[in-house]
């Protein structure tokens, strides 16, 4: 469902205040579930229900990235990437992809100038009927690197019932237990919403692995870097202006990025999306992005697409990051809910399926 009303613009904050509100926003771009909170279980349906009581329960819609639209096109690879990668993406030749640009959080009616943070979401549909899914954000780092810390900045930002926001002072406890949040941090503190999803650049975020036609392995990590450059900050009177954006940018034809692949070095971390790699590693031009239509979310072709970043194709495989289980865990979680509800909401139309999400 893709309502968009329109609302006057939050007062600006400053400071603190916005890394706080970045950081609450941000929980909601990844979620960690697993068995290392002993002894009680930190489960997906935990973490889905969190995201649930920041944002309220909208039936039908995605519990974190709510506020979306549907993008579709193809991506042109170049063949620079197959010395590292068997996979038929990365070969010559044109894939298909069907995307999903959004804002973080649980609520779909969120004003696009609540945060800075923009998210795109791909799936490449293979020739060999293999996929390759992966969910990226114009952060170019992730503000925690384990499940336990995660979790301990989900309580922390949970909102104050008397305020409406977090609470500033656990949120500065949480950040002096955790200087690995610095490099988020210092990102945050400078960062403001973009008027256009198009401008953006999107890192993959997480080191995943690239095995050739050898069997050898290389760890890499992605981002997709715009060929628009007319970069410019948001409107204070519009809550919508991200899809006006596109539509008018789409109107007078299609919108590319490249896609960068990093090769890392021995020793540098796989585990870790709040490190980044030094900037003289190897990087790949593997070819062109190319986005050509535009679609709503309620009846567009993302609609039941589950962005799950562990849905690969032969050639690429994923790291030693904890944080990739856990988004496939919760994802799933919030996938069902949503789906289930879809059915109960009135009006709600629904789409063609052409069967390739039967094992999502």
């Amino acid at each position: 469902m893709q309502d968009h009303p329109r609302s006057s613009r939050p007062s600006a904050d400053s400071g603190r205040w916005i890394i706080f509100s970045t950081i609450a926003a941000v929980v909601a771009a990844f979620a960690y579930v697993g068995g290392w909170l002993s002894p009680q279980r930190l489960t997906p349906e935990r973490i889905v229900n969190e995201f649930q009581l920041a944002a309220g329960v909208h039936p039908g819609y995605r519990r974190n990235h709510a506020k979306g639209v549907c993008v579709s096109g193809y991506f042109e690879g170049n063949g620079k990437a197959s010395t590292y990668s068997k996979a038929l993406v990365f070969a010559a030749g044109r894939t298909p992809v069907v995307g999903r640009f959004a804002i973080p959080g649980g609520n779909p009616y969120a004003p696009d100038s609540s945060v800075p943070i923009r998210s795109l979401a791909l799936r490449f549909n293979l020739a060999n009927g293999q996929q390759w899914r992966t969910g990226m954000n114009n952060m170019p780092v992730f503000p925690v690197a384990t499940p336990r810390a995660f979790h301990e900045q989900m309580v922390a930002s949970r909102k104050d019932p008397a305020t409406g926001k977090p609470d500033p002072a656990k949120l500065a406890a949480f950040f002096d237990a955790h200087p690995e949040t610095v490099a988020f941090r210092t990102w945050a503190e400078s960062a403001r919403p973009s008027a256009s999803f198009v401008t953006d650049s999107y890192y993959g975020l997480n080191a995943f692995y690239f095995i050739n036609a050898d069997g050898e392995h290389r760890a890499v990590r992605w981002r997709v870097a715009p060929e628009a450059t007319d970069a410019s900050i948001a409107p204070a009177d519009e809550a919508n202006y991200l899809i006006d954006d596109l539509q008018r940018r789409l109107m007078a034809g299609p919108v590319r990025w490249r896609l960068l692949v990093t090769l890392a070095d021995p020793g540098d971390p796989t585990n870790d999306a709040t490190r980044t790699w030094p900037v003289d590693r190897t990087t790949i031009d593997a070819g062109v992005l190319v986005l050509d239509r535009e679609q709503p979310q309620d009846s567009g072709p993302c609609r039941d697409v589950n962005y799950d970043p562990t849905v690969l194709p032969a050639g690429i495989a994923i790291s030693d990051d904890p944080l990739l289980p856990a988004r496939a865990a919760v994802y799933a979680d919030s996938h069902l809910r949503r789906t289930r509800e879809e059915a109960h909401v009135p009006g709600f139309s629904t789409p063609a399926h052409d069967g390739s999400e039967a094992a999502r």
